[in-house]
């Protein structure tokens, strides 16, 4: 077994299902990475944009980049992508509430997705944002009614792990999971209230996803890396 599942089982047992209010919340950071291959090795970029919770505009944006040599082995993600996660947040010179990642949390076969994972490096409340339905064990959801805001739990093994979210009418829901120190209640509040007319995806992941999309392009051409 790699010990990493081991040592993902262990930090698993230090995840706390409640914590900060969104009345605590003064500053919210989207965080997201992307990967590319360039002269037989691989790179990536993390983006974090920093928000301001109360008035939604992005305050502060970072990043970093570089090789990535760890591979990517499904449910051990977070050791691929923390390096540069913790190598982008060191640049931040704004105070961060609440991180949310463009991946899982709890939503994970050992509740260590890279939202709770980060957490406990970090020490600040997490939660996730998917776009896509990480399937593992049992779980199951229902799809939830064409109206936003309505929400159905995600169900693995008799356990709820996160909420298919719709966040708009007539679009695909997106998946929220607490990462560490939120409740689910929570998290899906602060996930609607990013949401805009032009995006279903709340503001501060859709940024960071399209930073690091338009940063990849320019690193990928970046003859001198």
């Amino acid at each position: 077994m790699d010990p990493r599942i081991k040592e993902q089982e262990k930090m698993a047992a230090r995840i706390q299902t409640h914590g900060i209010s969104t009345a605590e919340i003064r500053t919210v950071a989207g965080i997201d990475t992307a990967y590319w291959q360039k002269d037989n090795k691989e790179y990536g970029v993390c983006v974090i944009c920093v928000f301001d919770h109360a008035s939604k505009k992005q305050i502060e944006c970072v990043h970093a980049y570089g090789e990535v040599t760890t591979e990517y082995i499904p449910g051990l993600l977070a050791y691929r992508e923390l390096p540069l996660i913790l190598e982008a947040y060191k640049k931040l010179r704004t105070h961060v509430d609440l991180l949310l990642f463009d991946g899982n949390g709890i939503l994970h076969p050992r509740h260590m997705g890279i939202a709770s994972h980060a957490s406990l490096v970090l020490g600040i409340p997490s939660m996730g944002i998917a776009k896509t339905f990480y399937h593992y064990g049992d779980g199951r959801y229902s799809m939830p009614q064409n109206v936003p805001g309505a929400h159905t739990d995600i169900v693995v093994n008799g356990q709820v792990d996160g909420r298919a979210l719709r966040t708009a009418k007539d679009v695909k829901p997106i998946f929220v999971s607490i990462g560490n120190r939120i409740d689910l209640d929570t998290a899906c509040a602060v996930a609607m209230h990013y949401v805009t007319k032009r995006s279903h995806i709340p503001l501060p992941t859709r940024e960071a996803d399209l930073e690091t999309k338009r940063l990849r392009k320019l690193l990928k051409e970046n003859t001198s890396l």
